[in-house]
């Protein structure tokens, strides 16, 4: 399974490049919406996992794209430190699957995934 992780933070970003890596999956990174928007342009990846403030284009747009320009119901999972309630609401109203508000848990965000993907796995 191939998860996209957008993160402008390069210590965060590592670190859950290597946790998900150890847990089987592979991982493409952007470390901004332009980045990210050319790599799901070339290939959708199974997951995105974004933050929402981000250079170029934000989380929340990524979302926007992904869900109307390819109609794609892949899982997203929108990660911010912005958890307040009317962000959170419009994460989701755009197609969001989960928002996961920083600091988390590197096992709380591995559970998440799995949850997300399981249903995909059984439609293979």
């Amino acid at each position: 399974m191939e998860i996209l992780v957008v993160e402008d933070n390069e210590l965060l970003l590592k670190a859950i490049e290597f946790r998900l890596k150890k847990e089987g999956y592979t991982i493409i990174t952007a470390r901004d919406g332009k980045e990210a928007m050319d790599r799901i342009s070339r290939s959708m990846p199974d997951m995105i996992i974004t933050d929402i403030m981000i250079p170029f284009f934000s989380g929340l747009e990524i979302v926007s794209v992904v869900r109307s320009k390819f109609l794609s119901r892949i899982p997203i999972i929108v990660l911010s430190r912005v958890g307040s309630e009317k962000t959170i609401l419009e994460a989701f109203e755009l197609g969001a699957d989960d928002f996961i508000t920083k600091p988390f848990s590197p096992n709380e965000l591995c559970m998440r995934i799995k949850k997300l993907l399981i249903p995909q796995l059984r439609s293979y």
